[in-house]
């Protein structure tokens, strides 16, 4: 069979479009094969693959500038890393695999090590580990590890806060394998922009001198020297009561009108012994005169004056009488007892009521002057060297913002049976009224003043987890340390433990930094 021109011109075309589809595809293929590493990204979906020299992506091997490159778990850089079926981070090298987990049980952490070699399980005693496990702070802990049941498990606990760098070196029959793995989930990361608007300032901690303040819960009571029970002295009804409770009054103020027979009585008394003195006085002129005439006896003269003296002394005793309960002479009725304040003050209680009859020794109004007040505080025996008579103390309450300055002026020689402590007291000036009686407040006094190697501000302490802590500035962030605390006078604060000198931290608005940790799931949930 021949074949025309024109049918060879249509196989030529044919054979030309089958050539271009051809080298089409192995073009696709060879891009494809080129771009993807060993964990299949290709570098259209990587963003990170262009010019990586990680040897965990690439087939480079270790590039120099690359701190952990040898044996480095995905999960350093991405999260979502390949996991083990004990839920920890796998590392994979030729045939070796090991599965790396910070495992909690309470308050206890521990790094476990799983090998398998070639899909099938290393028994523990056939794995060793050792390793150093670096903080963003700068410490650093040497890691042993024992054989359990099934795994390796790091012998001494990790202590919080769990943010660090773990470098492991796991040997497993002639094959060797460094792990390392990076935790940092309670780093609290801010931006540049996010620091700066929030006004945290970061400071060294230093040396610096606190004042040892010993601290006593006390409680505001009256001045017991300017507080009076105020008593009628006699027995009669209320007339009148025209003060009442809260009032501020003068001395010599009425409180109280009372009618009193009693007190009818002895102004009667008081009224017939100035007659009998009346007359008293002229019988004894007229007999001195006489006498002086000599016309009278001698003996007349003397007994008007022995008259006289003795109503002179009537008088005054009657006198007396009336000024014990605080009554005058009669004014307006011989039965009116008018009831005054002893002294300036405020009448804290009354317990008398218009026409109420009452007895001479009953309390009817309690005054009592509150431009002074106690602040009485308990001390135990062991504190008792430290608190004398004249030390100067601070009064604060957690009520008002405002504190008091003030004097011991009483400490007890005798310890209580029940509490085994001693009262003592403060006497303090109260001009605007703020310390009332019952308010609880606080007494402070300095012990001494020692120098303390490393200290914070006092602002910079906050509570995590039920104990205190410093935000650490570490790269990216800051880091909530745990630190043990010791003497502060308010404004510094001593720590003893989990800082050294010279380390940075969040000296003011920490509470942003701990409100932030909150946001990002605080909950030390792993």
């Amino acid at each position: 069979m021949s074949i025309t021109t024109k049918q060879k011109s249509i196989i030529a075309a044919i054979v030309v479009i089958g050539a271009l589809a051809t080298g089409g595809v192995l073009l696709t293929s060879g891009q494809s094969g080129s771009g993807a590493d060993e964990h299949g990204h290709s570098h259209g979906d990587h963003a990170e693959a262009k010019g990586h020299a990680d040897a965990e992506h690439h087939d480079g091997g270790k590039e120099a500038g690359h701190d952990h490159a040898e044996g480095h778990a995905d999960e350093e850089h991405h999260e979502a890393g390949p996991k083990g079926p004990h839920g920890g981070q796998l590392q994979t090298e030729k045939d070796l695999t090991i599965e790396t987990l910070l495992a909690e049980d309470g308050d206890d952490a521990r790094l476990r090590l799983w090998g398998t070699r070639k899909d099938k399980a290393i028994a523990a005693k056939d794995l060793a580990a050792t390793g150093t496990l670096k903080r963003p702070t700068g410490e650093t802990e040497a890691l042993a590890f024992v054989a359990k049941d099934g795994y390796l498990e790091s012998t001494t606990a990790i202590g919080e806060p769990h943010v660090f760098q773990a470098d492991i070196v796991v040997r497993a029959a002639g094959a060797q394998l460094t792990v390392a793995l990076n935790k940092d989930e309670d780093v609290v990361r801010l931006s540049e922009s996010q620091l700066k608007s929030s006004n945290v300032a970061i400071q060294a901690a230093g040396p610096a001198q606190i004042a040892s303040t010993l601290q006593f819960p006390g409680e505001i009571r009256f001045n017991e020297d300017r507080t009076a029970h105020v008593v009628p002295r006699l027995a009669g009804v209320a007339e009148a009561v025209p003060a009442s409770l809260g009032q501020t009054v003068k001395k010599g103020e009425v409180l109280a009108v009372i009618a009193s027979t009693q007190l009818s009585e002895q102004r009667s008394e008081l009224l017939a012994a100035q007659q009998r003195l009346a007359l008293a006085k002229t019988t004894y002129q007229r007999e001195k005169k006489l006498w002086e005439e000599r016309i009278s006896a001698e003996q007349d003269y003397l007994q008007a004056r022995t008259a006289l003296q003795e109503a002179e002394i009537a008088v005054r005793n009657a006198g007396q009488k009336l000024s014990a309960i605080g009554a005058s002479a009669a004014s307006k009725g011989l039965n009116r007892f008018e009831l005054r304040a002893p002294f300036d003050g405020v009448i804290v209680e009354k317990h008398l009521a218009l026409g109420e009859a009452v007895k001479e020794d009953a309390n009817v109004f309690t005054i009592s002057d509150l431009s002074t007040v106690w602040a009485e505080f308990v001390i135990s025996p062991k504190d008792l060297g430290n608190v004398r008579v004249g030390e100067q103390v601070t009064i604060s309450s957690t009520a008002f913002e405002e504190k008091a300055q003030g004097k011991v002026s009483y400490v007890g020689a005798l310890l209580g049976e029940q509490t085994r402590t001693a009262r003592a007291r403060v006497t303090l000036n109260n001009p605007k009224m703020g310390w009332r009686p019952g308010l609880f407040v606080t007494v402070s006094l300095t012990a001494g003043v020692a120098e303390a190697p490393v200290t914070v501000t006092t602002e910079a302490i906050q509570t995590v987890r039920d104990e205190p802590v410093v935000f650490v500035a570490v790269p990216g962030g800051f880091l909530p340390q745990p630190v043990k605390l010791g003497h502060s006078d308010g404004k510094r604060t001593e720590i003893r433990e989990g800082m050294r000198a010279g380390m940075k931290y969040a000296a003011t608005n920490s509470f942003l930094l701990k409100a932030e940790l909150g946001k990002a799931g605080a909950e030390h949930a792993h």
